[in-house]
């Protein structure tokens, strides 16, 4: 069992950065995929960044490619997301997850790191709202 509790979210203005944290409680969390998602009012939730664990490889969603950085420390069963040059339409609910590892491999997991049915564990969501 993993729980995740994730913080970090506040209301800032478009262009400012912020930085959520996700802990993750758990003997073997650390071995696990990470990701973020994010809902918008009225919206589904879409897909932000994931961080694999070994090899550490990082993706993202198109709408945040090259502004947001997700990030992992093992150690301390910390997972991060460095957000710059926000945009209004960056606000929503954004939720950590985790998924634990499969079998599957290449193509087929890349793809299911980035679908929310993918991911076995949530945190809680932190409301970032980006101001204009």
């Amino acid at each position: 069992q993993v729980q995740l509790v994730d913080s970090g979210g506040g209301l800032v203005q478009a262009g400012d950065s912020l930085r959520l944290s996700c802990i993750a409680s758990g003997r073997t969390a650390n071995t696990y995929t990470m990701g973020w998602f994010r809902q918008a009012s009225g919206k589904e939730r879409e897909f932000v960044a994931a961080i694999t664990w070994i090899p550490t490889k990082t993706y993202y969603g198109d709408s945040v490619k090259g502004r947001f950085t997700i990030s992992r420390d093992n150690a301390k069963n910390q997972l991060y997301l460095q957000m710059n040059s926000l945009r209004p339409d960056d606000t929503a609910v954004y939720y950590c997850a985790a998924r634990a590892p499969r079998l599957s491999s290449g193509a087929t997991e890349i793809q299911a790191t980035m679908r929310d049915d993918g991911y076995d564990y949530w945190g809680q969501g932190t409301q970032v709202t980006v101001s204009s």
